[in-house]
């Protein structure tokens, strides 16, 4: 873990935003999502994510200088160009595919020409049922705190994950579960997503975990999006 070094590392992030390439963004929000002074702007969705979607928004994104960043739902729409690759492995995943199956498949055809400085292992836990992401990779959430603080344990030492990221996907979690997590988390930085849609929660998740992952409300409220960068970013560990 102490030999991890990248380009842009992901231990020194506090703020990102993820857009979703099958939703559509204005040029002026998507100005004040790369220059609002976040750490990076991921790339990432669970349906409809094309090569040319993901490479449309990646384009867009190139004009600003904010590190951008694929995480990878799709091999299909793997292109170069992006600054750091972030890989999931649903850890409560019920289907081997969504943590070690597609994974092998992909590095069996592509590994000669893989960068490994610039992926990162993401050891995921869904915890939101209703999900999208949760369905699609048949994960089990209907887990226990000490679960979760087992999967989170896992990602640190068994796996040695440089990220740990706690996904309710489309609702607000538990910033108590995600105080809990963070206790068993020395390495490993711990990623949380999900329902954030206001400032104030922002900084409450921020108050917990290592990186604050904004999402939804880019679409529904961009100035309230905006505002979430600079109160996680005042909020200290």
């Amino acid at each position: 873990m102490e030999d991890f070094r990248l380009m842009y590392d992901v231990r020194e992030w506090r703020h990102a935003f993820k857009l979703d390439p099958n939703k559509d963004i204005s040029e002026k929000d998507l100005e004040k999502v790369c220059e609002s002074g976040t750490d990076a702007v991921i790339i990432g969705g669970t349906d409809g994510v094309t090569l040319d979607n993901t490479l449309q928004l990646m384009s867009r994104v190139r004009r600003y200088a904010v590190p951008c960043c694929l995480e990878v739902s799709d091999p299909d729409a793997i292109a170069p160009a992006y600054d750091l690759y972030l890989i999931p492995a649903v850890l409560n995943s019920k289907n081997t595919t969504w943590i070690t199956g597609a994974h092998h498949k992909a590095v069996k055809a592509y590994g000669e020409w893989m960068n490994w400085n610039e992926i990162v292992m993401e050891g995921y836990c869904i915890l939101n049922p209703d999900c999208k992401a949760a369905q699609l990779a048949e994960a089990a959430t209907g887990l226990d705190d000490d679960d979760v603080l087992a999967y989170a344990s896992m990602a640190e030492h068994m796996f040695k994950f440089p990220v740990f990221y706690l996904e309710y996907s489309g609702t607000y979690g538990d910033p108590k579960l995600v105080e809990k997590v963070k206790t068993v988390l020395e390495d490993t930085v711990l990623f949380y997503g999900g329902g954030i849609r206001t400032a104030a929660q922002a900084a409450e998740m921020a108050r917990a975990a290592d990186v604050v992952v904004v999402g939804n409300v880019v679409y529904e409220n961009i100035h309230e999006a905006v505002k979430t960068v600079r109160v996680v970013k005042q909020t200290g560990l």
